[in-house]
């Protein structure tokens, strides 16, 4: 039988099966250590690369890293979430037939970046087992992991954007060299190539002549047959943190400063060049456009918990222009997310037990019929 606590019982998830798995992993310890060990009972699930769901207590005093989290995966038992009666369950297999454990949740903290994790996939799974979570809902994690999507809705706010071709993979196989000319009808080089339902900057590639655009048109068509061809904004990469439910608060703003041609993969996690800066120098008239528009996108896209939403502010004439939104930010030691709101006073613990709460605020809100 399991011991009754008084104590919030929650799961952290993370790992996944997305390209930014090693991401995840790297943010789960992030989460663990902010949460103590006196305020909530924790549990942690591994979602391996094979997609398997391992119970990982054990990592409760390890270092959560990808190798380790391999490691003892080998060994970990595996486990689901079950909806019951009463409150959800985390139930722990002993074998394929035989239950060897199952522990009452009150909230899930899906620790999860990209496909699978930040698209509404795992948040459905949430919403039928009826188990309060961390982090937006279904509608707004699909909608806000799609680029093309999200443009679509953002474009309805009369907030700028960059200009962009929308291409679809079966396009490619039909006629590629139509799809080659429509883009160079409607952009100049260079131009950037986005898979639209991908994290990271995995897949992102900057174009500058046809032959780079061919190739990069490949590429993101391997990560997502939903591709997005935008006109290079030449500027200053802003962030900005948002957070809360139906009345969102907005952070300061920060400034990615790339060791690249722009943040890519390698510039944002292995370069030790890259930086980022919290309150940079920029006109306060465009700290608080960038602010406001942030809390606007949130709220059109039915955000909740948190986001962190990025903005290019154009070289040549000042102008914001709105790039993205991330609905599960990082959570690592160079994510600025977390380095927003640190400087805005909010430190770490404090941010992670409020998102908790904001967790099981949604769902106690009577307007929800789950």
């Amino acid at each position: 039988m399991e011991k009754r606590s008084n104590r919030t019982r929650l799961v952290v998830i993370f790992g996944g099966r997305s390209s930014e798995h090693e991401i995840s992993c790297l943010s789960a310890q992030t989460v663990l250590r902010a949460l103590g060990v006196n305020r909530y009972v924790v549990h942690m699930v591994y979602i391996g690369r094979d997609g398997n769901w391992y119970f990982m207590d054990n990592l409760l005093k390890n270092k959560v890293t990808e190798k380790e989290c391999s490691r003892l995966s080998k060994h970990a038992p595996t486990c689901a979430i079950i909806p019951t009666d009463s409150k959800p369950r985390l139930t722990v297999f002993k074998d394929k037939k035989t239950v060897q454990e199952s522990y009452l949740l009150d909230v899930a903290i899906p620790v999860l970046h990209g496909k699978n994790g930040e698209d509404g996939t795992i948040q459905g799974l949430f919403e039928l087992a009826r188990l309060p979570y961390v982090g937006c809902g279904v509608l707004a994690s699909a909608a806000s992991m799609d680029k093309m999507t999200t443009k679509k809705i953002v474009s309805t706010l009369g907030i700028r954007q960059a200009k962009c071709v929308n291409v679809l993979g079966y396009e490619l196989d039909r006629d590629f060299n139509g799809v080659i000319r429509r883009i160079e009808t409607e952009l100049s080089y260079p131009v950037y190539v986005k898979p639209s339902r991908a994290g990271s900057s995995i897949g992102v590639t900057k174009a500058a002549d046809r032959k780079a655009l061919e190739e990069a048109l490949l590429l993101a068509c391997e990560n997502d047959p939903r591709i997005l061809v935008e006109e290079t904004i030449v500027g200053r990469e802003i962030e900005c943190a948002v957070l809360g439910n139906a009345d969102p608060k907005a952070s300061g703003v920060g400034e990615i400063l790339a060791a690249d041609d722009f943040y890519t993969f390698e510039a944002k996690y292995h370069n030790a060049e890259s930086k980022t800066v919290v309150d940079p120098d920029l006109p306060t008239s465009t700290v608080e456009e960038i602010r406001a528009d942030a809390c606007r996108i949130f709220q059109a896209l039915d955000c909740k918990g948190l986001s962190r939403v990025d903005f290019f502010v154009e070289n040549e004439t000042g102008e914001v222009v709105f790039n993205e939104i991330n609905t599960f930010p990082g959570f690592t030691s160079i994510s600025m997310y977390p380095m927003l709101w640190k400087q805005a006073g909010i430190m770490l613990p404090d941010l992670v037990h409020k998102l908790i709460d904001l967790a099981l605020a949604e769902a106690n809100h009577p307007g929800r019929t789950a």
